[in-house]
């Protein structure tokens, strides 16, 4: 598995070092509320379960299972909802986490998913940010790192749901995904 890296773009250590500053800075923006934090699955797992170790303050916990890859390695456009919250956000401040924004298509469509159901507000935090890859305008307001346009793989983020595991985000050699 690890020999089909080409090279490791965020190590573990800048992993937990961002989890660390992004969960301090939730701390000081959420004070005094209590908020949703809405998992975005199957990618966001290993983020948020080390983020919110950061957090000090009383949130819920959350998930919903939507995609735009149904597989290969780039976005459909077609966000289907495999699985809803269990919870109601009407009149809740919402934070999304999420493992990595690339075309924004997702994120988007889920951002006006909720504020529809009423969200008081609707935030998000990624550990991973792609500017390059946007196909709608959009801009996290919490971001833990910008990467490149390269296919990365690692810490939640998958290729045919393998490499989930790696603990770090390595950019996938282009001969495993082009065969």
């Amino acid at each position: 598995m690890r020999n089909d890296i080409a090279k490791i773009l965020v190590s573990e250590t800048e992993i937990a070092e961002i989890c660390d500053r992004l969960g301090k800075q939730l701390t000081i923006d959420y004070q005094d509320k209590e908020p949703i934090l809405v998992g975005l699955l199957k990618g966001c797992m290993p983020f948020m379960s080390d983020l919110t170790r950061h957090i000090d303050l009383m949130f819920e916990v959350a998930y919903m299972s939507v995609s735009s890859y149904h597989g290969g390695i780039a976005s459909s456009g077609d966000v289907k909802i495999k699985m809803d919250l269990d919870i109601s956000i009407k009149g809740r401040d919402v934070l999304i986490v999420e493992d990595i924004v690339d075309t924004a298509n997702t994120i988007v469509t889920i951002i006006e998913l909720f504020k529809h159901r009423g969200a008081k507000s609707v935030k998000m935090v990624t550990l991973l940010d792609k500017p390059e890859g946007r196909q709608r305008p959009y801009q996290p307001e919490y971001v833990g790192k910008v990467i490149p346009k390269e296919f990365v793989v690692g810490y939640g983020l998958d290729y045919n749901e393998f490499y989930r595991n790696l603990p770090y985000v390595g950019v996938l050699k282009p001969e495993v995904y082009n065969k």
